[in-house]
């Protein structure tokens, strides 16, 4: 039998294919924002599903293909080599970024989209590349480009990122949700790469 379907079907990163879909029911159901979307004083009311169903909440078309799209194209780069790790940030890390923006930036009353998990997995996949290959050029370029986005959107006032156009004047970037999504990232690597750190072999007998 050809093993190459069951293979490629493995290859598939269906953790963020549901969440992609989950994304496009909720965009379909443009009513269903209100309920779902991160509302800081609803989540102090204790609406408390908030915190992560927020994410999959987009501001337009635009803002919606931008992020799923981006969201499956890493998932599936880190399906390859970091399947254990991209897989438990879908979880963890939205709820990571909710309570930094919950207890840090009590200016944030409203958020949603996936774009700051995408720029998380995305640092955490490009700190990897750099680890296997220090002399490689394109991985710090990768979070040289990231710092650069952070620092521009900083001085422009969440103004940065523009290419995006949201269906609601009132939205702006949301800088603080995408630092914190590296913070994540950082800490990730950190632990992965003290976990990976290669154990000196027993001595074999002979």
């Amino acid at each position: 039998m050809d093993p190459t379907p069951p293979t490629l079907l493995r290859r598939v990163p269906w953790p963020y294919v549901a969440t992609a879909t989950a994304a496009l029911i909720i965009q379909l159901n443009p009513a269903w924002r209100g309920a779902l979307l991160y509302d800081r004083a609803a989540v102090s009311a204790g609406e408390f599903w908030r915190v992560w169903t927020g994410h999959l909440v987009h501001f337009g078309w635009p803002h919606f293909i931008a992020d799923t799209g981006l969201l499956l194209i890493l998932g599936w780069l880190l399906q390859v080599r970091h399947a254990r790790f991209s897989n438990l940030a879908l979880g963890f890390m939205p709820l990571f970024i909710t309570a930094v923006l919950y207890w840090l930036d009590p200016t944030m009353l409203r958020y949603g989209g996936l774009s700051a998990v995408d720029l998380g997995l995305l640092v955490f996949l490009a700190l990897q590349g750099w680890q296997r290959h220090w002399a490689d050029w394109f991985w710090p370029a990768v979070l040289v480009i990231y710092v650069g986005e952070i620092i521009f959107e900083i001085v422009q006032g969440g103004r940065g990122g523009g290419m995006i156009r949201f269906d609601d004047p009132g939205i702006s970037v949301a800088t603080s949700a995408h630092i914190a999504s590296a913070a994540y990232a950082l800490l990730a690597w950190l632990y992965v790469s003290h976990r990976t750190v290669k154990k000196p072999e027993p001595a074999g007998s002979g």
